[in-house]
């Protein structure tokens, strides 16, 4: 949904409030108009904000993105990442999106994904179940799930790790999105790459972006 004109002028100023929600998963759902970019936030974090999602967009200015046809995103929120890879990066991929929360989903559908040209498909589901059932290949797979600032603990298991990684298409990439924005967080994110990341993928580095950590399997 395209805003009206003055709105989308407004926010370039100060943040819009478009409306306030919930969900069985995510008590506060605020939807703003930032910079002329919808920014979803809970009570203590940022879900999507367009191609202003720092997080992603750090690394994909990292990579090489010439060898993606099928991308896997395992928290789709507004669908920040197929607007990256598309309006910044002029790349029409084929997207499978996996979104737990059907209000997220809803407010995707409604605001933005009419305005990408590339396929998305919508799965409302958890991450982990998807996983168990997934027989498909991808070429980058997109590990963004957070419920409000933490990420559910099956999700850092050495098993779900292993099902991300034969999920991979030959020469495919993992990006799994972590907090560091505490010294607590990068005292679990550290474990969890020494303890569990790096043992699936023993490659594996780390880009740093401001406060989260992207852990990458190659």
């Amino acid at each position: 949904m395209i805003q009206p004109w003055h709105k989308r002028l407004l926010s370039h100023f100060k943040e819009v409030h478009i409306l306030s929600t919930g969900s069985d998963y995510n008590e506060v759902l605020d939807l703003y108009l930032v910079k002329g970019r919808y920014q979803l936030c809970t009570e203590k974090a940022i879900y999507s904000y367009g191609d202003k999602y720092d997080n992603f967009a750090n690394v994909f200015n990292n990579i090489s993105l010439n060898k993606i046809n099928d991308v896997l995103i395992l928290g789709l929120g507004l669908a920040s990442i197929p607007i990256i890879l598309e309006k910044i990066h002029q790349k029409r991929f084929t997207y499978t999106g996996v979104e737990i929360d059907d209000e997220v989903v809803y407010l995707a559908s409604k605001y933005v994904l009419d305005e990408l040209i590339s396929d998305v498909q919508v799965y409302t589901t958890d991450a982990y179940s998807f996983m168990c059932l997934n027989e498909n290949k991808y070429d980058l797979i997109c590990m963004d799930v957070f419920v409000d600032d933490t990420i559910p603990a099956e999700l850092e298991t050495i098993e779900y790790l292993e099902m991300m990684r034969d999920a991979l298409a030959k020469d495919g990439m993992l990006i799994y999105n972590r907090l560091a924005f505490t010294p607590e967080d990068k005292k679990d994110t550290a474990a969890f790459f020494q303890e569990a990341f790096a043992k699936v993928f023993p490659d594996a580095r780390i880009f740093v972006t401001g406060g989260n950590r992207m852990l990458v399997n190659k």
